[in-house]
């Protein structure tokens, strides 16, 4: 870079680049990364434009140090240092914040997708990149499992054998036989069970021990299982056989069967 009558002035501590941005600045001036901003200017045609080497350092100080657009120009404007890296004379004019956007949203993602092979392909190039093996860093978020239950499986291949039977007629074959498609009862069918297994595992409800609530498979019968019934009765005997009701008979004289 050519110094200027005001940086001639200057004592070399001021005009010398931190460590970091002299490694970047050696980088950068590679021609191989002005290459992919090539298609998007014409030398010949349109009014001279903001140095790509200008932008293509500015853009690096706003990545590297997450600053707006505004920002990143106050800041170039401010620092002698960061003038020099980015290649703007003391007295010359940091590009105002609207056009570097406007060159962003010309350039979009081909641009940067082109910087970042270019310099993939030189940190490979010079044995600092080994592609052969990757680490990523994500977070992982725990999902619900659904086990796979029979009445489950039996409905996904009830759903498949009716798929399977469409495809048949609509390819020409079978057409004399009627295809019922039950995939919706199964479904249903399905998700009703699924319903009384969950009932049952919760506290307090569905298979009770001895003495207790009663058995969860005689829930969908007519009058209830043998042991409700018998039940049920031997309550009728006991609530006739109380004072004052009916015949007035004892409550021993009841008979439990």
């Amino acid at each position: 870079m050519d110094v200027s009558l005001w940086e001639a002035v200057l004592p070399p501590e001021v005009l010398r680049l931190p460590a970091e941005l002299a490694r970047v600045d050696a980088l950068l001036d590679d021609p191989v990364f002005f290459a992919p901003f090539v298609p998007f200017f014409d030398p010949r045609v349109g009014r001279p434009s903001t140095p790509m080497e200008v932008y293509l350092r500015m853009m690096f100080l706003k990545f590297r140090y997450r600053l707006g657009y505004e920002s990143l120009c106050r800041e170039v404007g401010d620092s002698i240092t960061w003038r020099r890296f980015c290649r703007i004379p003391i007295d010359g004019k940091v590009p105002h914040p609207t056009t570097l956007m406007k060159l962003t949203t010309r350039c979009g993602t081909a641009a940067v997708d082109g910087c970042n092979e270019a310099l993939l392909a030189k940190a490979a190039e010079a044995k600092l990149l080994r592609t052969n093996r990757l680490r990523a860093d994500t977070t992982v978020v725990p999902a619900d499992v659904a086990y796979p239950t029979d009445s489950g499986l039996l409905a996904k291949a009830i759903r498949r054998i009716a798929a399977g039977g469409r495809r048949i007629q609509a390819a020409g074959g079978a057409t004399r036989t009627w295809v019922r498609d039950r995939s919706r009862a199964a479904g249903r069918r399905a998700h009703g069970i699924a319903g009384k297994r969950a009932d049952a595992q919760r506290p307090g409800q569905g298979r009770s021990s001895r003495g207790g609530e009663a058995d969860h498979r005689g829930a969908g019968r007519p009058g209830g299982t043998r042991r409700q019934r018998r039940r049920s009765a031997a309550e009728q005997r006991l609530a006739r056989a109380a004072p004052g009701a009916g015949q007035g008979r004892g409550v021993g004289r009841g008979r439990w069967t």
